[in-house]
């Protein structure tokens, strides 16, 4: 059974399309659920709606208690950690991270970033060693099969590789440098444009985005479920 684990950041309440003033991005990590359902019903996800309630940023307590090993952590490093700690069982239980991400400021939403900064771990997302020969950092996540979804909303347009504002674009990349630093390589994105002109070109950015994640959905359905055949022949 595949794993989903279902980030939403928006801090907007309720879908685009189903609401005044709704959530493009809930809108379209919705739409992944439900077409990747149509392919394959057999799915558990795990939902964690960071918009509405978004994780403790992390402290100076947090990064002595993390950086601290597990053995020697006293009490309040145990819980100085405690949320962290179900964050990162979520991602590790999951194959499949479908994170709906807006552009904030050019960036991810601040509720997101806490996220993010929550679930690179030192010790359970990624390897650090100081006498280690030649490179000290290694993931942890790079043998796990994960693959990661960013649908993303813009308020402007042309962000996109080769666009013209493609180099204040601080979305996707930063997190798709995050993933990869834990070893997640297989991404995948899509992505609403003009949500602040409000006129045609926002609805067809709407439908263009929302065939894209259709096809991302089926792509990563049809490809599970066809290496779930190839191994239960095997068997």
């Amino acid at each position: 059974m595949t794993t989903i684990l279902h980030i939403d950041s928006s801090a907007r309440p309720g879908s685009s399309g189903a609401q005044a003033h709704g959530s493009h991005t809930r809108r379209l990590t919705a739409r992944f659920l439900e077409r990747y359902r149509h392919i394959d019903s057999e799915i558990e996800v795990i939902y964690r709606d960071v918009g509405a309630e978004p994780p403790a940023p992390v402290t100076g307590s947090w990064v002595h208690a993390a950086f601290t090993p597990p053995a020697m952590r006293e009490p309040w490093m145990v819980d100085a950690l405690a949320q962290s700690d179900a964050l990162v069982d979520e991602l590790l239980r999951a194959d499949i991270i479908v994170a709906g991400i807006p552009m904030y400021n050019f960036g991810p939403p601040a509720q997101f970033k806490a996220w993010l900064d929550n679930i690179v771990r030192v010790g359970r997302t990624f390897g650090f060693d100081r006498s280690r020969p030649g490179e000290p950092y290694w993931p942890l996540l790079a043998d796990a099969g994960k693959q990661l979804v960013i649908l993303s909303s813009r308020g402007d347009y042309g962000y996109d590789p080769g666009q013209r504002l493609e180099g204040i674009n601080h979305v996707e990349g930063s997190v798709r440098s995050a993933f990869r630093y834990l070893g997640v390589t297989d991404a995948y994105g899509a992505a609403i444009e003009y949500d602040e002109f409000a006129d045609e070109r926002l609805a067809r950015s709407i439908t263009g985005a929302e065939r894209a994640t259709d096809r991302i959905a089926e792509t990563i359905a049809a490809a599970r479920m066809a290496a779930g055949k190839t191994r239960a022949a095997w068997l």
